[in-house]
């Protein structure tokens, strides 16, 4: 069966993004070491899941970068843009995005279907609410928490929806110069 994992950044207090999705707060100059540990994690990825909301940024953003050879994330915008996606939403009605489909049953079901088809690993992105149900369904094999080194008092957590216990094992953590240490947890059964 295929591995879920997710790759999201972090405040130091738990967070995702502020209370209105202000992620100002979040650290973009990545050291090279970095870059390489996404570049590592995401070489086995054959399917990308992401809700909605970063969907309508994330996608055009690593489609332009695809198209400019020069620009030093071209590698990842190449990756994100051919690698297949499946958007989750209830709103939209068509996928405006190359290699998308959309999703709109309940997730815990599609997430299923989707480690149980043929393939790679599967990461997901996504905002406070895509994430929390995912957390919360159990659906994460992997957690790669990418934690900046800021708290923000306040926002949007992705671990609220839990209604029980849910244990994790440490496999790793490593610190980067540019203030992001990433933490990889696998949930411990």
């Amino acid at each position: 069966m295929r591995k879920l994992k997710l790759q999201v950044q972090i405040s130091l207090d738990g967070f995702i993004a502020g209370l209105n999705g202000e992620m100002d707060w979040m650290v973009w100059d990545w050291d090279d070491e970095l870059i390489k540990y996404v570049e590592e994690i995401t070489e086995p990825v054959d399917c990308i899941v992401l809700g909605k909301n970063l969907a309508q940024g994330f996608i055009p953003h690593w489609s332009k970068i695809a198209e400019d050879s020069s620009h030093p994330e071209y590698v990842g915008g190449r990756k994100y843009t051919d690698t297949h996606k499946v958007v989750f939403t209830k709103t939209l009605e068509q996928a405006e995005w190359k290699n998308t489909e959309l999703a709109k049953g309940d997730i815990a079901q599609e997430i299923s279907n989707l480690k149980k088809k043929d393939g790679m690993d599967i990461i997901a992105y996504g905002g406070g609410k895509f994430v929390s149900s995912l957390v919360k369904h159990g659906l994460i094999d992997e957690f790669h928490l990418f934690v900046n080194p800021v708290a923000i008092g306040k926002g949007m957590p992705i671990f609220a929806e839990l209604d029980r216990n849910q244990k994790f094992v440490l496999e790793a953590s490593q610190n980067y110069s540019c203030g992001i240490a990433v933490l990889r947890y696998r949930v411990s059964t």
